[in-house]
């Protein structure tokens, strides 16, 4: 069988995670219309009869403006030089921007067979579009166009990956990640402050689960949101607390939906100053750590 991995990578808010959720046909990294959503690299495994691709999703590559962002940054870097190809995703929707034919370049000299995917085309103009791929042709890469709304050319996508996967066995058996049941609870807060906070606000937050206690047909969770300053707790608390429980309230549907039952959701707003430059904190939150 095909069996290998592939280094999903790109400029913030491509589409990668929707992207690998919508080819893995299940949801393994959170989504929302802003930068620095994906923090960590995310594995999305795709098993059929005769193959299995390991997508491994990683943070939107942009500049770094604090040491989470370099972390981040490192995250992607790395990733990309252990696998045996790399998928880059291009919004073909925004159109090819200054810079994007040189990280192409890059990623292509490092070894690693480089495919393209071209994202949103179902929303891009076709000049646009037509535009990406003639800029691209002269780099050594296949190019795809896709839309993962619409599920257009994703099979084309797959059938080209494999033809650059070696021949070998499966690495992971009956899962579609490799993240604990505890990291996705967490991402799942993280998830909806991204969508319901405005401006740096949800950037600066981290959400650590403390309690996680499988009880049958119901699951007690507790989480710790994390914030920077004080005037952002009372922003994210809202007033009666009314901001953090929708937040919550909508995590918890995600959760029950996640893990098949009920579940009672707690949680709590701590400041920790500046945690995003300090790094034992980011360590402590499960960002940047794993140095090969």
């Amino acid at each position: 069988m095909k069996a290998g991995t592939v280094a999903v990578v790109g400029r913030a808010n491509a589409g990668k995670s929707t992207l690998v959720n919508v080819l893995v046909g299940e949801k393994v990294s959170i989504v929302s219309p802003k930068p620095q959503t994906t923090r960590d690299c995310i594995l999305g495994i795709l098993t059929a009869e005769d193959y299995q691709i390991v997508f491994e999703d990683t943070p939107g590559i942009y500049k770094a403006d604090n040491a989470l962002n370099a972390a981040m940054q490192k995250t992607a870097e790395r990733t990309a030089k252990d696998v045996d190809a790399v998928l880059l995703v291009v919004d073909a929707h925004a159109g090819l921007r200054e810079g994007d034919k040189a990280l192409a370049e890059k990623f292509a000299r490092k070894g690693a067979p480089l495919v393209v995917a071209l994202s949103k085309i179902d929303i891009s103009a076709e000049e646009t579009l037509i535009a990406a791929v003639r800029a691209l042709s002269s780099v050594k890469a296949e190019i795809v166009p896709v839309s993962a709304r619409k599920g257009t050319n994703l099979k084309e996508l797959v059938k080209v990956l494999l033809s650059v996967l070696p021949e070998g066995e499966a690495l992971f058996e009956n899962v579609v990640s490799d993240k604990s049941e505890r990291f996705m609870l967490g991402e799942i807060v993280r998830e909806k402050l991204l969508l319901k906070f405005d401006k740096e606000i949800p950037h600066g937050t981290a959400v650590v689960i403390h309690t996680f206690k499988d009880k049958g047909g119901v699951a007690e969770v507790g989480a710790d949101i994390v914030c920077e300053k004080k005037n952002h707790k009372a922003i994210l608390i809202g007033k009666q607390g009314a901001a953090l429980k929708e937040a919550a309230s909508l995590a918890r549907a995600d959760m029950e939906k996640f893990l098949g039952k009920k579940v009672f959701l707690t949680t709590y707003v701590r400041v920790k100053e500046d945690w995003r430059n300090r790094p034992e904190l980011i360590r402590e939150y499960g960002y940047g750590e794993r140095e090969k």
